[in-house]
């Protein structure tokens, strides 16, 4: 007995009962070979980020509310051709032109704010979700799919601000059972994380194919696999914020077009479009995936 209590329960650390060594290796599997790989670029990314970590929710916040921002202001200073658009294209009556402009303003620029200070998340969000869906319908681009794909990345986002904005706490619903806002938390994280990876979708259906266009394509592709199962989604939600970084500087480089070029307003759109979805990825490399995902569930096993 005193044998076995040295040698600790079951015998584990016990040498082998005919004098041989108990050097089992168990052969890896690819993924297990991945998620160490991963955890190692993890730790060293965490070291790098170390100093800009507490700053990154609000970072990331101030980036997801930006395209909203810009669009405030390309309103004020095109106030006319907005209204010229609207009324000659879209066929809407001036006053109610003025009206949508003025309403879409004023609720960008208080949504973005409260949502930047991280006040009232739930109104906000659903303030600026509301600009999305009315400006879709309002210039006509409610079935332009690159759009569509965008705008979901960009609810994906906001729905990340929302999940890192709430707290442990329980609130009780008249009739209702008793709903925990990390319980809540854990869905919106999910929901988040599906539709953030929507803009890369698009941007691998959309332009010409090359070589390079392909190697990044399928290095995105498997990131976006990952953020949507949670399987490391940390160092995945990091290599597509570097992807779509490099790639929005290079593609939608609006300030080395000149004032007056058609593409301009295109690329500047989708310059602060991309930033906002990249705001999104950096909550998610904050927080972390939620409870549903693989990472979540190896801890508990």
């Amino acid at each position: 007995m005193a044998q076995l209590r040295g040698q600790g329960s079951y015998g584990i650390g016990a040498p082998a009962p005919f004098g041989g060594d108990i050097d089992q290796r168990v052969d890896q599997s690819p993924l297990d070979t991945i998620r160490q790989q991963t955890s190692k670029i993890e730790d060293l990314l965490d070291t790098v980020s170390e100093p800009i970590k507490p700053f990154l929710p609000a970072i990331g916040r101030f980036l997801i509310v930006v395209t909203f921002i810009e669009d405030a202001l390309r309103i004020i200073t095109q106030w006319s051709d907005q209204l010229l658009y609207l009324h000659d294209y879209r066929h809407i009556p001036s006053g109610l032109t003025h009206l949508f402009l003025i309403a879409n303003v004023i609720v960008m620029a208080i949504c973005s704010t409260l949502v930047i200070i991280r006040r009232h998340s739930e109104y906000a969000v659903c303030g600026l979700m509301g600009v999305v869906v009315t400006q879709a319908l309002g210039y006509g681009l409610i079935f332009d799919l690159n759009f569509f794909l965008r705008n979901l990345s960009v609810m994906g986002g906001l729905l990340m601000v929302l999940s890192d904005s709430w707290v442990r706490k329980t609130k009780a619903f008249a009739g209702l059972p008793q709903l925990e806002e990390k319980d809540r938390k854990m869905y919106f994280q999910l929901a988040g994380r599906v539709l953030l990876i929507f803009l890369f979708i698009g941007f691998v259906f959309s332009g010409e194919w090359s070589v390079l266009r392909i190697i990044v394509s399928l290095l995105g592709l498997a990131a976006c696999v990952m953020v949507v199962v949670g399987f490391k989604a940390k160092f995945s939600a990091t290599l597509l914020v570097v992807i779509l970084s490099v790639f929005n500087v290079i593609v939608n480089n609006f300030w080395t077009l000149h004032e007056h070029h058609p593409h301009k307003d295109f690329a500047k759109y989708d310059f602060f479009q991309i930033l906002s979805i990249v705001g999104g990825l950096l909550l998610l490399v904050n927080s972390g995936p939620g409870q549903f995902s693989i990472d979540e569930k190896k801890k508990v096993y």
